[in-house]
């Protein structure tokens, strides 16, 4: 291996990206343009969700109950209604995510200390949606339950009753429970992945089409060289666009940074590697730079954003697709930034996550190489 080849095809290389203002675009600004509209557009946390009220008893107590929903920053009333048909209405239009029904002996019941009814209609064509606000209603209920009946067993002198078992919840990682400071770190990954990919997939497929890889093969360059100097250009590249995510995440995105910085970009580095080997090797195989590209969309994307556990859980895909998971290299740097990110896991953490990056970058390296043959046809 002869460092001054390996130089010179990256120089060419930096040559025809800096005189290829796509391709720099690409590199830079898409990264940037998805970030930016996943970041903003991507979000599972559910709140303000629009609520209706048919309030059919209309009495100090209802209004109580109501403002209880009112003063809830996870629901927000769109409008109070007389009948079920403009409450249908409401939800069919989607005006409305949900509707209260406060029947008319609500008080009465409620005040002898019977069991007072009240009715919650969710739309379930958005099952996720209708899942967390039946719970969040549900807590709001149990509370405003427990004050009602303190209120009373202090009225008649009574000493109030105790619970036996008191849940404190104390969550670690994410204190907010934002959705963002998890969605960030995984786009990252599921970004990095296709753009990587997508760029390296036209590098050796252009030399074919253009007619210079004639020109290639006639000289010393050996084909390791070859594929190591296309490499380092988009090598660089890339840690430029981690960089500039990691800084949109803290600045723009003000997701938290707990773990180190250098561990970040190192197995980012890692990552990196295989992702732009995976590129080149769809690049020799294609030899056509249309194709190579719809390959590699095709191979980094749908894998990376519903396999890679940045959607939804490993845990809760059928087996087969849990068992398929395992060949995503973006499963692995998914759990790696967010155990970065959110919980300042070091390599003793992540150890094996960063082995399997290792050994994925490794193996399509060498079988790129071996693909790579300097001889046309």
């Amino acid at each position: 291996m002869r460092f001054s080849r390996i130089k010179a095809v990256t120089v060419k290389e930096f040559i025809h990206i800096m005189r290829d203002p796509r391709s720099l675009g690409m590199a830079i600004f898409i990264p940037m343009l998805l970030l930016l509209l996943f970041g903003y557009a991507l979000s599972l946390d559910v709140d303000r969700v629009p609520l209706v009220i048919w309030d059919q008893d209309q009495s100090p107590l209802s209004r109580d109950f109501i403002s209880r929903f009112d003063g809830s920053p996870y629901f927000k009333i769109y409008s109070y209604v007389s009948n079920y048909r403009d409450a249908e209405l409401a939800i069919d239009k989607r005006d409305a995510m949900a509707a209260v029904i406060i029947p008319y002996d609500f008080s009465g019941k409620v005040g002898k200390s019977a069991k007072g009814e009240v009715q919650l209609i969710l739309d379930g064509s958005d099952s996720n949606t209708a899942t967390i606000a039946s719970g969040y209603a549900d807590m709001i209920t149990s509370l405003w339950s427990e004050e009602l009946i303190l209120k009373k067993i202090r009225k008649a002198g009574g000493r109030p009753v105790i619970n036996p078992v008191e849940l404190r919840p104390r969550v670690w990682f994410n204190y907010d429970l934002e959705s963002r400071n998890y969605i960030i770190p995984g786009l990252i990954a599921v970004i990095m992945m296709v753009i990587s990919a997508l760029l390296t997939s036209l590098t050796i497929a252009r030399e074919w089409e253009q007619g210079t890889m004639e020109q290639l093969i006639s000289t010393p360059v050996k084909g390791h060289e070859l594929i190591l100097g296309k490499l380092l250009p988009y090598f660089i590249i890339g840690m430029t666009d981690v960089a500039i995510a990691v800084l949109m995440g803290e600045f723009l995105f003000h997701v938290p940074m707990r773990g180190s910085l250098v561990m970040l970009f190192f197995m980012s580095g890692v990552f990196l590697a295989g992702a732009l080997s995976l590129g080149i090797l769809i690049s020799i195989i294609a030899k056509n730079q249309f194709l190579a590209s719809q390959v590699a969309m095709i191979m980094t994307f749908l894998p990376s954003f519903l396999l890679s556990g940045f959607m939804s859980a490993i845990s809760n895909m059928p087996k087969p697709l849990q068992i398929a998971t395992h060949v995503i290299p973006a499963r692995y740097f998914v759990t790696i930034l967010k155990g970065i990110y959110l919980k300042g896991a070091g390599l003793r953490v992540l150890a094996a996550e960063a082995s399997l990056l290792a050994v994925f970058g490794i193996i399509v390296m060498i079988v790129a190489n071996r693909k790579f043959k300097k001889k046309l046809g």
